[in-house]
């Protein structure tokens, strides 16, 4: 009996569970989010400072799903209640029913309230469309340099990364140096941007291996970035940033990277929670004591054999999703599944320009041109599978008109 499987959510971890559960010719699926694209959150560093563009980050849900043959539809509405008694989705007019389930909702930016004017005042990069503001922000200021260098080199631009974590250092590294760059065309100007990384933890990147965080630091000094560590906002308005001890730093633009919490649906979901109102699932990343719904991915809080909370990465998404198509499989062919395995094979942190730092298999330590290579591949690689993808779906397209 054919069985139907509805994955919530098309992030990296959605999309992998599609991929590995297509193959079975008695799954058929159904996508649903509430965007209608893929956003490749992984590279929003490059698209903020202009590196890259929209189509390097974005990919279209409905022609990546046409790439299947007819057996994943995607559905373009935000679900509105699970009915989990029921086995049912609850979309704005109709319910669809499922035999499994998979919540891969990922998580959004947590700007802090106890930090007043944060929302107001600064911009996020989970969201696709807050990214795009940032990044015209950026491209206008190079610009107006460019085009009127006198006037605007009277006084310091400042440009400040809130969060000093993965994302938070890829950005201000790849922002300054395309700051670096531009200097050769608007010259003397380009000495006024200043960008400053700030976290109110001891050091930057924390809780990565000292390798790492070395000689990040010294990638970062090269590039001329201001970090700031120990630092703790208490609160911004439009022209200024005000610390815990009384300091305040003048600033054009805030980008901030410094938290997360998991997606609005977990809000109607009664299940044990965290702070950041991740689910907890159980050891097979099932919840509400069901064995037919799953969640993987940002939206919970995954540990390793440890009890230590891992880090939301695309990484530990794919896992977790690879892990849920397998379990399913296992289910409906009536095996007994086993505990997820929780743990990270490595990171590559993107420094600017043709510059990465990564540590594999804790211990192959690697950077510079090197290291950006391996991570570019490593990109390369899954956007060329979404690419293929697209292009089958083209390809049926035409076929059947």
């Amino acid at each position: 009996m054919t069985k139907h499987i509805i994955v919530v959510g098309g992030g990296y971890g959605g999309l992998r569970a599609i991929e590995f559960l297509y193959k079975y010719e008695d799954i058929n699926i159904t996508l649903i989010d509430k965007n209608p694209y893929h956003y490749l959150q992984t590279e929003a560093y490059g698209y903020i400072a202009g590196r890259f563009d929209m189509h390097d980050i974005a990919i279209n849900l409905s022609s990546w799903c046409s790439g299947f043959k007819n057996r994943v539809d995607f559905i373009h509405e935000e679900v509105g209640f699970i009915d989990f008694e029921k086995h049912s989705i609850s979309l704005n007019k109709s319910d669809i029913p499922y035999d499994y389930l998979i919540l891969a909702t990922g998580a959004e930016t947590n700007f802090f309230s106890f930090i007043d004017g944060l929302k107001k005042h600064s911009y996020g990069v989970k969201n696709l469309q807050r990214a795009y503001s940032f990044r015209k922000e950026f491209e206008d200021l190079i610009y107006k340099k460019l085009l009127d260098t006198q006037s605007l080199c009277k006084d310091e631009i400042n440009i400040v990364i809130g969060g000093a974590g993965l994302s938070g250092v890829e950005i201000a590294a790849e922002m300054a140096h395309v700051i670096q760059v531009h200097s050769k065309t608007i010259g003397d100007a380009a000495k006024d941007l200043k960008i400053y990384l700030i976290d109110a933890s001891e050091t930057i990147l924390p809780g990565m291996g000292k390798y790492t965080i070395t000689y990040t630091k010294k990638r970062l000094k090269k590039l001329d970035v201001k970090i700031l560590t120990n630092s703790f906002i208490t609160n911004l308005d439009e022209k200024y940033i005000y610390f815990k001890d009384g300091q305040k730093l003048n600033y054009s633009f805030m980008v901030f990277t410094g938290g997360i919490k998991a997606s609005e649906l977990n809000n109607t979901i009664e299940n044990e929670k965290n702070s950041i109102n991740q689910l907890i699932p159980d050891a097979e990343l099932n919840i509400k004591n069901t064995k037919n719904v799953f969640a993987l991915g940002d939206c919970i809080e995954i540990k390793d054999s440890n009890n230590n909370i891992l880090p939301p990465t695309a990484q530990i998404a794919e896992k977790s999703a690879e892990y849920v198509a397998k379990t399913i499989r296992q289910r409906i062919d009536g095996k007994k599944s086993q505990a997820f395995k929780a743990n990270t094979t490595g990171v590559f942190i993107a420094l600017g320009g043709n510059y990465a730092i990564g540590e594999m298999f804790k211990y192959i330590k690697i950077k510079g041109y090197k290291a950006f290579l391996l991570k570019k591949a490593i990109t390369y690689a899954y956007h060329f599978g979404l690419r293929l993808r697209i292009n089958t779906g083209f390809k049926n397209r035409i076929k059947n008109q």
